[in-house]
């Protein structure tokens, strides 16, 4: 029976061995691989018109869907209008608000120069009075 509990112990330790040697060769190359979680950037931008008219405000929410929805690297994208939820804490400063989440900072920063984006600038500038933008470095738990 000592030697079959010798053998175990044998096998214990080759197997611990094997595990950290693994680890030490493996180790940071799959570190390398998987950096941990990574950073998508939240693009939000708030509208406030010029002549906020309900007919001015869907029209600019459908030019968001038409230019701005598709781009490439978009995780999640949405636009439209300001909530009647009216809080203490709610800046109700605007109009229109888009929101684009972009699985990187290389996709956010094609999307700036696209044709799509640039011609949206062009064609909906003229109705803003105001706009604002909060770009966030974002990650998930």
């Amino acid at each position: 029976m000592p030697a079959l509990k010798l053998r175990s112990v044998e096998i214990a330790l080759f197997v611990v061995v094997a595990l950290a040697m693994t680890y030490v060769t493996w180790g940071p190359v799959l570190a390398a691989d998987n950096p941990g979680p990574q950073k998508m950037l939240a693009h939000n931008v708030y509208f406030a018109l010029n002549e906020p008219t309900p007919a001015n405000v869907q029209k600019l929410i459908a030019a968001c869907h038409n230019y701005l929805s598709k781009h490439p690297g978009t995780v999640f994208y949405c636009s439209g209008s300001l909530s009647d939820l009216d809080r203490p804490v709610n800046d109700r400063d605007w109009d229109v608000g888009l929101h684009v989440i972009f699985k990187d900072r290389a996709a956010h920063d094609a999307y700036q120069v696209h044709p799509e984006h640039l011609k949206f600038i062009e064609e909906n500038k003229p109705s803003w009075k105001k706009v604002r933008v909060f770009d966030t470095d974002a990650t998930q738990s």
